[in-house]
C-alpha cells in the first residue's frame, strides 16, 4: 500500500512530510499514517520535535471529496463520514496534547481539516502568500475537527466568527496578524526557516517542553490548577537527570 507521510529524521526533529497527490485529502488512511508517525515520535525519547510539511500543492485542502460525496450517496453516509470527522479529532487531540513541540510549515493552502491540523500543532509558521480557513460554513456544515474550538481559543471569539461565520480565506500575512498562525515568511524563506526554528526547538530538554505543555494547557482548562502544575512540574524537573545537567553547566560557565 503507498505510504501518504515520508518521514526523516534530523537530528532531535521528527520531519513527517504529507505526500498524498494532489492536495493531502484526509481520510482514514491518511490519519492512520499521520498517527503512527505521531506516535513513533512520541515513543523515541530522543526526539523534541515533530514539523509537519507537504511536498503536494497544498498542506492540506481538508477532508476527501470523494468521501464527502459518498456521504451524500447512502443512508449510511452520515454516520459513516461522521466517524471520519471523529478520528480526525482524536488524532488532533494527541497531537495537541503530546510531549514533544509540534510544528506545522504552512506553505500554500491549508483548508477546513487541513487548517484543522495546524491549529492542533503547538506552533505555526505560514507562506506571506500561503491561503488558510475554515469555509465549512460556506456547505452548510461545521469544522468540526476542533476547528471551532481551538480558533476560538487562540484568538478569541472575534476572529472566529469572522473566520468560521464568514468562511473566510485568508493570506498568511493576515493569519500572523490575526494570530492564526505565529510567523509568516515569503514563500521561498518558509522551508529555511522553519528548519531553522525547528533545529532551535530540539535544543531545549524534551521534558522541559512538555512540562511547559501542560502548564500552558492548564491555563486554559477551567478544571485545572494551573500554579499546582506549575509546582508539580517544577519539582518533578529539579529531579531529572537532563535538568540536573543543564543547571550544572550553567552554573559552571557562571563561575568563570
Amino acid at each position: 500500500m503507498a505510504s501518504f507521510v515520508g518521514v526523516e529524521r534530523i537530528g532531535r526533529v521528527l520531519v513527517a512530510t504529507l505526500s498524498r497527490p494532489p492536495v493531502n485529502a484526509i481520510d482514514d488512511a491518511l490519519v492512520a499514517e499521520l498517527d503512527a508517525v505521531l506516535e513513533r515520535a512520541i515513543a523515541d525519547a530522543d526526539i523534541a520535535v515533530l514539523h509537519l510539511r507537504s511536498d503536494q500543492r497544498a498542506f492540506s485542502a481538508g477532508a476527501d471529496l470523494a468521501l464527502i460525496e459518498s456521504c451524500f450517496a447512502t443512508p449510511q453516509g452520515p454516520d459513516a463520514m461522521t466517524e471520519v470527522v471523529r478520528k480526525m479529532q482524536g488524532l488532533y487531540r494527541r497531537l495537541e496534547a503530546a510531549p514533544l513541540v509540534t510544528l506545522a510549515e504552512i506553505a500554500t493552502t491549508a483548508l477546513g481539516g487541513g487548517l484543522e491540523l495546524a491549529l492542533a500543532c503547538d506552533l505555526r509558521v505560514a507562506a506571506l502568500e500561503a491561503r488558510l480557513g475554515l469555509p465549512e460554513a460556506r456547505l452548510g456544515l461545521v469544522p468540526g475537527a476542533g476547528g471551532t474550538q481551538r480558533l476560538t481559543r487562540l484568538c478569541g471569539p472575534g476572529v472566529a466568527k469572522r473566520l468560521i461565520l464568514g468562511a473566510e480565506v485568508i493570506d498568511g500575512a493576515t493569519a500572523e496578524r490575526l494570530g492564526v498562525v505565529q510567523w509568516a515568511r515569503p514563500g521561498p524563506e518558509l522551508a529555511d526557516f522553519a528548519c531553522r526554528l525547528a533545529a532551535q526547538l530540539a535544543e531545549m530538554p524534551k521534558a522541559a517542553l512538555a512540562a511547559n505543555k501542560r502548564c500552558i494547557a492548564a491555563a486554559t482548562d477551567a478544571a485545572s490548577d494551573g500554579y499546582a502544575a506549575e509546582i508539580s512540574e517544577t519539582r518533578r524537573l529539579y529531579d531529572h537527570p537532563e535538568t540536573r545537567g543543564k543547571v550544572a553547566e550553567f552554573l559552571a560557565r557562571r563561575a568563570h
